[in-house]
């Protein structure tokens, strides 16, 4: 049994990560439908919106509003919080080309 080994060498391996590129963040999408764009509408608003307004707006909880939010960033909508005479805001930035 010493000689039957099944061990292949490293040679006949495959790499285990092949050196696939990189998937560019996506350019933003069409406005979606639904909660998610009532949240971009009022992301769009020239006040913004807290974090509050969106929980009412939408009415789901504060971690889904905020989950939201990270997936519209991922998808290429370009937004910031901006804190305004105590108030703190989202606000979606103006499209540029």
């Amino acid at each position: 049994m010493a000689g039957s080994s099944n061990a292949r060498s490293n040679s006949s391996r495959k790499p285990a990560n092949p050196s696939a590129p990189e998937p560019e963040q996506a350019p933003p999408t069409q406005r979606p439908g639904g909660k998610l764009g009532v949240i971009i509408d009022r992301l769009a608003a020239k006040t913004g919106a807290t974090a509050d307004e969106l929980i009412e707006a939408t009415g789901w909880q504060r971690h889904s509003v905020l989950g939201a939010l990270s997936r519209l960033k991922s998808r290429g909508f370009d937004f910031n919080l901006d804190l305004n005479a105590g108030r703190k805001a989202y606000r979606l930035q103006a499209q540029k080309g």
